[in-house]
């Protein structure tokens, strides 16, 4: 039986919508929309490039935590949006109509909202990092597809499915599970993950209401724009100077971001997001070898067995949000 028909979504909506979950569940400012090319036989190429991405994305948060136990988050954010920033306007000034085009979007108050609260999300990422660990921090992230589906109702008026819901209720035993209350102190990094999680579900929703009336490349812009203005005006009064093998580490970490959206870009170009986004869950696994092996994490049972009931809920939201977009395309 075929679900309601309020659980459905534009498929060009889903895909921008998991495109941009997909870059900023790495905690960084999501690049341009996917020009799709629909050619087959390159979409195993696209993958790669998603797996590539989400190592480089492991890392990136690896190098944020050694920054972050040394220096304000906020600090640490600020500078590397300075440098996403500068790679904005180099990759918007590239496409049709160039920086005049991107600056021209129908809904400003809503696309500030979207780079500010981004920017908050980031920086609590950062501080989750250093409180909790990239384990655990990640293993709770990972219910933002969850937290979207389960707003997309009050923000987008849409009805989600009785199968998602289900989805979204086994996510959050899950997130239990990976909490263990009663079992241990709850740790202030949780509560800043899953802050997290949900600041970006929000996130990842307006993109997608002001995706119906801005394109991608406007989106992009003022992602990058709005997000470097606020966080220099949150982190400004923290400024002090890293020390100098510190700006070493900070150099990585910009590459390290402008080469990891670069790949997304390209693999977004080459397969469709519905076929990407299960590898981005790939990242996980990496955060988890360089939390153990770097930072001397432990890789508890519960939040192992917790994080796997976490993806594969959000892996079925997925899964149904491209059934009931495929039977859209069918016209059923």
């Amino acid at each position: 039986m075929a679900e309601p028909t309020g659980d459905r979504a534009m498929p060009d909506d889903q895909n921008r919508l998991t495109y941009a979950a997909t870059a900023a569940a790495a905690a960084a400012p999501p690049p341009l929309a996917p020009a799709t090319l629909g050619v087959k036989d390159r979409t195993g190429l696209g993958i790669a490039l998603m797996c590539a991405t989400s190592l480089i994305f492991a890392f990136q948060d690896a190098f944020s935590r050694l920054l972050g136990s040394e220096y304000p988050s906020v600090l640490v954010v600020m500078i590397r949006y300075w440098v996403f920033a500068l790679f904005v306007i180099a990759m918007v000034s590239r496409q049709p109509g160039g920086l005049r085009r991107a600056v021209r979007t129908k809904r400003p108050k809503t696309q500030i909202l979207r780079g500010a609260l981004l920017v908050v999300e980031t920086t609590l990422m950062v501080e989750a990092f250093v409180r909790l660990g990239l384990v655990g921090t990640h293993a709770i992230f990972t219910a933002y597809p969850l937290l979207i589906a389960a707003l997309s109702g009050p923000i987008l008026g849409e009805r989600v499915g009785w199968r998602r819901w289900l989805a979204i209720g086994a996510g959050f035993v899950g997130i239990l599970i990976i909490l263990n209350p009663g079992g241990t102190e709850l740790n202030l990094g949780a509560g800043m993950a899953f802050l997290c999680a949900l600041l970006f579900a929000i996130y990842g929703l307006l993109t997608r209401h002001v995706s119906r009336d801005d394109p991608a490349q406007v989106s992009f812009f003022w992602t990058g724009i709005a997000g470097a203005v606020t966080v220099t005006v949150l982190g400004i009064r923290q400024w002090e100077w890293l020390a100098p093998v510190d700006w070493i580490w900070m150099a990585i970490l910009c590459v390290l971001g402008i080469a990891s959206h670069w790949l997304l870009i390209r693999a977004y170009e080459l397969a469709e997001a519905s076929a990407l986004q299960p590898f981005a869950y790939t990242q996980l696994v990496w955060v988890s070898f360089i939390g153990v092996l770097v930072f001397g994490e432990v890789l508890h049972m519960n939040v192992v067995i917790g994080a796997a009931i976490v993806v594969a809920a959000g892996l079925f939201t997925l899964w149904r949000a491209r059934v009931t977009a495929n039977r859209l395309r069918s016209g059923e």
